[in-house]
């Protein structure tokens, strides 16, 4: 199971590349995850980062469920078009090219942030705005799991 966590604030070089973090890879067993990684964009045009075993297994499922066979077509052909296999270098950077850069919003400043299985890299003004506009719809959902979990554990005792 891979569960990435944490933000990380970065800077893109003049050629492109932004540093990952030491302490974010660190939580990636390259033997059981890979040890390449896979650039494509998410949902909301963020751009995401899988280690290459997590995204083959998106990759190679089946298309949303219920869809009609040119929306399949659709899925299908932005997911592997949009997607990149990318290696980071000896000292842990990621190269990002300029095209990926523009779709994805990013400029200098750019935030990595560990979410689950992947890490999405952000424009360091978006991400704070995200959080900004969705801190108190987070707060809410702490609070109703942190209470499921209470009510499981008392009904185990």
């Amino acid at each position: 199971m891979l569960l990435l966590t944490g933000e990380y604030e970065g800077t893109l070089d003049d050629k492109g590349r932004i540093f990952v973090s030491n302490k974010l890879r660190s939580q990636i067993d390259c033997d059981e995850h890979g040890s390449n990684f896979y650039l494509t964009l998410g949902a909301n045009g963020v751009l995401c980062l899988y280690p290459e075993k997590y995204f083959q297994q998106i990759a190679l499922a089946e298309s949303p469920g219920m869809v009609a066979p040119d929306e399949s077509i659709v899925f299908e052909r932005m997911s592997f078009a949009l997607a990149s296999r990318v290696e980071l270098d000896r000292q842990g950077r990621l190269l990002i090219n300029e095209r990926i850069r523009t779709r994805a919003n990013l400029q200098s400043g750019i935030t990595l942030v560990g979410v689950r299985d992947h890490i999405e890299l952000w424009n360091n003004d978006d991400w704070d705005s995200y959080v900004s506009d969705n801190f108190a719809q987070f707060q809410q959902q702490a609070v109703q799991a942190r209470q499921t979990v209470l009510q499981k554990q008392s009904k185990e005792i």
